[in-house]
């Protein structure tokens, strides 16, 4: 059973594993590993030892921005090596998750069909997928999370789930379930006798950072949103399975069905940097009608590039350009008070703040190793949003 093999939380929906594609999975994990910790160091000494001063003798100076580290190293042999192979590393890691699932995909239709149990799923199948997720498969998920190649599909909430874990390396936890623990962790901190009645995550995809609120918060009504049918078909069956009590509706964050007023706590995890800059504030204005008096909004991202050293910052934006990210630079570039100005927010009640990684507090400090390598982060996950 894979779950039992490498620690991934077991639920009835999680693709089973052969000992080949466990194995395939596995050398995944090692690579990105070996990649980040191994192979990534070197493009630091390329930089100094190379491109640095390559860029001083043609400009006059050092760079000064991660936009000019980037133009400095885009002849660099060896970041252009170590790219390819990341980029290889991310396809492949796809392929393997859906070799299983592919395998047993009508195991995976009938136990969705057949999950009984607590919360409930309400799809729209007239919904327009939003042009930003139909025009570019997401971190190189073939099909994103809105592609359907079945009746009642579910594949491709089956994928994201095993996905998430190998791309994770489980350091999010057997659950793929961190940032949602980190963000609760953040919010009782800052907010104590805070006591949502109402909670919406936007952008829940399989439901990883939504199911921490429903025991967070066990009095509250928890609501959950993605554009993909095949993703919310697969989370509302893994809540079940998991006996967690979630209310999962097919919409898009930019403007939902729900009432005014209707939440009292609205959260993302990750959904940010997979939307445009027009989406992001659109979303932020309905998060802005949906709240209550005195409701909070917070998103969790990846450290925004300020707060970085420079050559830190240019190794995060990798994913922009080769890891079909393309608003992930936009969204590392956020002043959170700036966008609640714009979004009918009082930009006084705006915040941004750090909070370290609730899995572990030893395993945080690995955290901040991800595709790109130690960008400093320090295990923490950045959070920001406002009150109203």
């Amino acid at each position: 059973m894979q779950a039992e093999r490498n620690g991934q939380g077991r639920h009835a929906m999680l693709p089973q594993t052969t000992a080949e594609e466990f194995s395939r999975q596995e050398f995944v994990k090692s690579l990105k590993l070996h990649l980040a910790t191994k192979v990534s160091p070197g493009n630091r000494d390329a930089y100094e030892a190379r491109a640095r001063p390559a860029y001083a003798k043609a400009q006059g100076r050092a760079p000064e921005n991660h936009g000019e580290i980037r133009k400095a190293m885009a002849g660099e042999p060896y970041f252009t090596f170590w790219s390819a192979m990341l980029r290889n590393s991310q396809e492949m890691m796809w392929k393997a998750v859906q070799i299983p699932v592919e395998r047993q995909l009508p195991a995976l239709l009938a136990a969705s069909a057949a999950a009984d149990g607590p919360g409930s799923l309400r799809l729209d199948p007239a919904l327009e997928i939003p042009r930003y997720h139909r025009s570019v498969d997401i971190h190189c998920m073939p099909g994103g999370y809105h592609s359907e190649f079945t009746a009642d599909d579910v594949a491709n909430g089956a994928v994201y789930d095993s996905g998430v874990y190998v791309y994770a390396m489980g350091r999010m936890g057997p659950w793929n379930a961190d940032i949602g623990d980190t963000t609760i962790a953040w919010i009782k901190a800052n907010n104590p006798g805070f006591a949502p009645r109402r909670i919406l995550d936007m952008g829940c995809t399989v439901g990883h950072s939504t199911l921490p609120y429903c025991d967070a918060w066990p009095e509250a009504e928890v609501h959950a949103i993605d554009v993909g049918a095949p993703v919310l078909r697969y989370a509302h069956a893994r809540a079940r399975s998991l006996g967690k009590a979630v209310h999962f509706s097919q919409q898009n964050a930019e403007a939902t069905d729900f009432p005014d007023g209707s939440f009292d706590l609205i959260v993302s995890h990750i959904l940010v940097h997979e939307t445009s800059n027009a989406a992001m504030r659109n979303i932020m204005r309905e998060c802005n009608r949906l709240l209550a008096p005195g409701g909070i909004v917070v998103h969790a991202e990846t450290p925004p590039y300020r707060d970085l050293p420079v050559y830190d910052a240019f190794m995060l934006d990798w994913d922009t350009r080769n890891n079909n990210e393309p608003y992930w630079s936009a969204s590392h570039e956020i002043v959170a008070a700036d966008i609640a100005a714009e979004t009918g927010f009082d930009p006084a009640s705006a915040f941004e703040a750090y909070q370290t990684s609730a899995f572990d507090v030893a395993e945080a400090q690995r955290l901040k190793v991800f595709q790109g390598g130690d960008f400093g982060g320090g295990g923490q996950w950045w959070l920001w949003g406002a009150r109203k």
